[in-house]
């Protein structure tokens, strides 16, 4: 490939997470850089990036891959290595693999988590409900860490989501990292009101997300309207436990999340991120969110915005006790839409300039 100014990078493009958002947003204001990617599977990510130049590794070969990211784990480091990038810049977007591509010159990271599975392995069987079958031998796992501690070292800058990742990627990197915030897709123009529920859950149906403690809240609350968004795995489990006031939407447009958000009256938050871009949506709508004191919510939630919950006290009645005194307060909405919008895609790539350009 010839030597290009900019090249974007990412661990797989295969679903419409967080990281994948980031991603999109760079392509608006870098709409000529080649993007290079493990994985892409068009039908199951952002439609961005179908008119992006996405070049992919070897692994892409593999359809049974593409609809499965996690079983290519064992093959990934070495496939990231052997994807080249000739380019003056490469900005890779890393949750654990793309920070190991071959870039030519200047390599920018990044990163929205260290390898949770080498650094946070309990943590992270619990997040995608992995079993035992699922952890590597400890001789595999010492491999792959060195390999990521060796991918990280090539990198001559890294950047972090939040500064609960800033605080691990000290601990596992002993690097510092500049924190600039992901942003958030804000449309122009956001439904009014409907009145569609009282508390709105946005979330991957995953167990980390905590949305079996979210039925139980509900179950203590039967004349409060719960509405959760997002499916996965646990989806028919949940379907099967929720009481009479919760509606499971499953997956739905950006165009009816919006209208989720604008329609609730608190947004509820109860897994550990590291970044969490739903209470920023959330204030753009002019809606509070009641979270776990914990992770990316600690930089995204102020005492305008909602309410923080201990994560020693996460338990039932307290999440009832908070909820109700966010319904009972007075939010201002205007001071909830301008914080969002300091989170804006224009604000993220501003920074982003100003940490890797040195502008």
């Amino acid at each position: 490939m010839r030597r290009v100014p900019l090249a974007l990078a990412h661990d797989y493009l295969t679903q419409r997470g967080g990281a994948e958002r980031v991603v999109a947003a760079w392509t608006q204001f870098a709409p000529t850089a080649p993007l290079f990617t493990n994985l892409y599977e068009s039908a199951t990510t952002f439609d961005e990036f179908a008119t992006v130049d996405v070049h992919t590794g070897r692994l892409n070969r593999i359809p049974f891959f593409r609809h499965h990211h996690r079983a290519a784990l064992p093959f990934l480091a070495s496939a990231t290595r052997s994807i080249e990038i000739t380019a003056d810049i490469t900005l890779a977007s890393s949750s654990g693999w793309a920070h190991g591509v071959t870039a030519s010159d200047y390599l920018a990271v990044y990163c929205h988590a260290p390898a949770r599975w080498l650094y946070q392995t309990e943590r992270y069987l619990q997040r995608d409900g992995l079993g035992l079958s699922a952890q590597a031998s400890r001789l595999w796992l010492n491999r792959l860490r060195r390999w990521d501690q060796a991918a990280q070292r090539r990198a001559d800058l890294y950047i972090v989501n939040s500064s609960a990742t800033q605080s691990l990627v000290e601990e596992v990197y002993g690097r510092s990292a500049p924190v600039v915030a992901p942003p958030v897709d804000i449309p122009a123009t956001i439904p009014g009101d409907e009145d569609l529920g009282d508390v709105l859950v946005v979330a991957r149906l995953l167990p980390y997300k905590n949305i079996d403690l979210a039925l139980e809240v509900a179950r203590s609350m039967p004349d409060i309207r719960f509405r959760i968004v997002g499916d996965g795995p646990l989806r028919e489990s949940l379907r099967q436990h929720a009481p009479a006031n919760v509606k499971l939407l499953g997956a739905v447009s950006d165009e009816e999340l919006w209208r989720e958000y604008a329609s609730t009256k608190v947004h509820l938050a109860l897994s550990h991120e590291d970044f969490g871009i739903t209470p920023l949506e959330a204030a753009a709508a002019g809606k509070p969110t009641v979270a776990r004191r914990s992770g990316g919510y600690l930089d995204t939630i102020t005492r305008q915005t909602g309410i923080l919950i201990a994560e020693n006290d996460l338990s039932v009645p307290t999440i009832v006790e908070t909820l109700n005194l966010a319904f009972s307060s007075a939010w201002d909405r205007g001071h909830l839409r301008q914080h969002a919008d300091q989170f804006s895609r224009e604000a993220h790539w501003s920074k982003l300039q100003a940490v890797v350009l040195g502008l």
